[in-house]
Formats: structure tokens, C-alpha cells, sequence
């Protein structure tokens, strides 16, 4: 372990990064910080910085639907017709919580990642500071016709979380925000993490930043949804994601029957040994043995990268308060996972 951390204090980072990463295996653990949370300021970042990590919070709308199944209040197979509060006049109400969780649904999307990269371009007509509850994103995508059959192929779907999130609002009667910060947050012990509003952000939290090639930037306060949700825009510190990690993998958020559930490959996703489980993505060594299991988010001015190795019990994360940077350092950690463990 020692020569494995002495190792990552010289992981090679390009100059322009700006965020946290952190290497833990074995109860030790190491970090590094770069750049500022808040360039203005010259606030550097540091082990407690919070960071958004967009779609990295998947995971957790996963395991919420996951605990209500535990407690018999939903399952896998129910379908949307069972929930009398949503409105959804063209999409097929045979599709499953399961197809929702494993972007197999079919439903359209409010922001479809394989025809635009412009995550702006949402809120020309629609401003972003609306954006404060799950509802308010149905208006995007309710009207639109079924892009597939249900279960017929992966297709990955922003709005399908945004739906396991009203879902779990109607069965629970609260907020999911307030649902996950209570039921998986506090649990896990993430006393740091949050879904926090953009005009109320909270101590040690970096701001998102844009970069234009002049070498100019502005913050990304106008550019992503005020407030996160079921599909992405939580909060956390690099400490709190492996706690994360760590409560998920000792059963302290699910069973040992669910969490397999969670972790299981249910949707290969590329012919590159690529699947996806519930919540996150699994990748796989040619022989079919699971390398990872992994999130990830990028917005305007997000960057975010997470993984536990289940061979070596190892857990990464890297936090950027900028649009790009987060998997290059990843992938500078698991060459050195690589080379030290394959």
C-alpha cells in the first residue's frame, strides 16, 4: 500500500486542471488539489471543496428506487401506469421501472446527448432559474412521440431519470431531494453533499466555470438548471463520494440482494466490454471479469469521474469545476492501477 500511494502522489495532471482527485484502498487514502473554486478570489480548492458532478448522481436516484422496492412499496416490473400523477399523454404507459433505470425505456428525452452537446441551448426559450422542481422539466419532453419500444435497445435518457424521480416523490410524499439527502446522504455519512440552488450555494462549494479559446470564462450559473435532481446536479466532496462508495459496498444503503441487483450488468452499452447496471456504468476485461463499476457527469462547467475496482478494492474520484479535464486524470490513475495490479 505505501508504494501504491507513493505512486499516485506523482500522478501526472495537465497545468490547466482545476479540482480534486483522491485514490483510497485498504483505509488509507490520498488527494490532491488544483486551481481555484473560485478564480475571482484565488480561493484554492482543498480536500473539503464541494464540487457539482452532474450526471455522476444517477447512482443515487438508482438506489432510492432500489430501497422502495426493499420495502415493498414499488418493484422492478411496476409500470407507469400505476402513478396517477404523471402526465404523459404520449409515452407508452407499459414502460418499466426497470427499462427507466437501464435507459431501455424508449421515452423521449429532454436534452438527447446523441444529437446536441449544447446543454445551453435548453434554456433560450425556457430560463434555466425555473428550473426547481422535477415537474418542471416534463413541459420538455411530454408532448414528444416514443423514440423506441420499450426494452427494445440502450439509449441513454436524461428525462427517464427525471421520471424515477417524480416516481419516487409520489410514493414517498416528499421531495427527492429531501428524500436523498435523508435516505442515502445521512446514511453513507456525505455530511458535505447536497442538492444545492446555484443562487444559494453553501461554504467550500466551487463555482463552475467555462473557458472560451480567447482565454476568457464566465461562471456556468446561466448555463446549467438552478437546481439538481433525479437526472444529475448534486454536490459532493471528494471524501463524501467514497463514503459513498463505501456505505453502497458494505450494505449499508441496500441489501446484499439489492446491491447485487444494482451492480448487475443488465444492458450491454458497446462492443468494447461496456454494460450498464443500475445507476452506473460497468466495464469489463476481455475475459468478461468486471474491471469497474463507474459514474461520470459532464455539463458546462462540470467534470466528474468516479470508480470502485473490485479486484483491488480500490476507489477513485475526481472532482473539475470546469467542462473537461476529470477523465484524463482518471485514465492517468488506472494506468497506474494497471500496471501495479493487472
Amino acid at each position: 500500500m505505501e508504494v501504491l500511494l507513493q505512486n499516485f502522489t506523482h500522478v501526472p495532471v495537465d497545468e490547466t486542471f482545476s479540482g480534486v482527485y483522491s485514490v483510497t484502498s485498504l483505509g488509507a487514502s490520498i488527494h490532491q488539489s488544483f486551481g481555484y473554486a473560485n478564480r475571482s478570489e484565488q480561493i484554492q480548492h482543498d480536500v473539503t471543496t464541494r464540487f457539482g458532478i452532474a450526471s455522476g448522481c444517477k447512482l443515487f436516484t438508482a438506489i432510492a428506487i432500489c430501497q422502495l422496492v426493499e420495502q415493498g412499496r414499488l418493484s422492478f416490473s411496476t409500470s407507469l401506469e400505476s402513478f396517477q400523477t404523471l402526465d404523459l399523454p404520449y409515452i407508452s404507459s407499459q414502460v418499466t421501472v426497470h427499462q427507466l433505470l437501464t435507459h431501455t425505456s424508449g421515452i423521449p428525452d429532454y436534452f438527447d446527448e446523441s444529437v446536441s452537446d449544447d446543454f445551453e441551448a435548453l434554456w433560450r426559450n425556457v430560463p434555466m432559474y425555473r428550473l426547481r422542481q422535477l415537474r418542471d422539466f416534463l413541459p420538455f419532453f411530454q408532448q414528444k412521440a416514443m423514440r423506441d419500444e420499450p426494452g427494445s435497445r440502450f439509449s441513454y435518457n436524461n428525462a427517464g431519470y427525471i421520471l424515477l424521480g417524480l416516481i419516487v416523490e409520489e410514493v414517498t410524499g416528499q421531495s427527492f431531494t429531501d428524500y436523498v439527502e435523508q435516505s442515502i446522504f445521512q446514511p453513507a455519512g456525505m455530511s458535505d453533499s447536497g442538492y444545492f440552488s446555484l443562487d444559494a450555494l453553501p461554504a467550500n462549494t466551487a463555482l463552475g466555470y467555462i473557458d472560451h479559446k480567447d482565454g476568457t470564462w464566465r461562471t456556468n450559473q446561466y448555463a446549467i438548471p438552478i437546481k439538481g435532481g433525479a437526472d444529475g446536479g448534486a454536490f459532493v466532496t471528494v471524501q463524501d463520494m467514497t463514503r459513498f462508495w463505501q456505505a453502497l459496498l458494505s450494505h449499508q444503503l441496500l441489501d446484499a440482494s439489492s446491491t447485487a441487483r444494482l451492480l448487475t450488468p443488465h444492458v450491454t452499452v458497446n462492443d468494447r466490454g461496456g454494460s450498464y447496471g443500475y445507476g452506473l456504468w460497468i466495464q469489463h476485461h476481455a475475459t468478461g471479469d468486471i474491471f469497474k463499476y463507474h459514474v461520470m457527469g459532464y455539463d458546462p462547467g462540470v467534470s466528474f469521474h468516479s470508480g470502485y475496482y473490485p479486484e483491488t478494492d480500490i476507489i477513485s474520484v475526481v472532482c473539475a469545476n470546469q467542462s473537461d479535464g476529470a477523465f484524463d486524470v482518471m485514465k492517468q490513475i488506472e494506468t497506474q492501477i494497471g500496471e501495479k495490479f493487472e
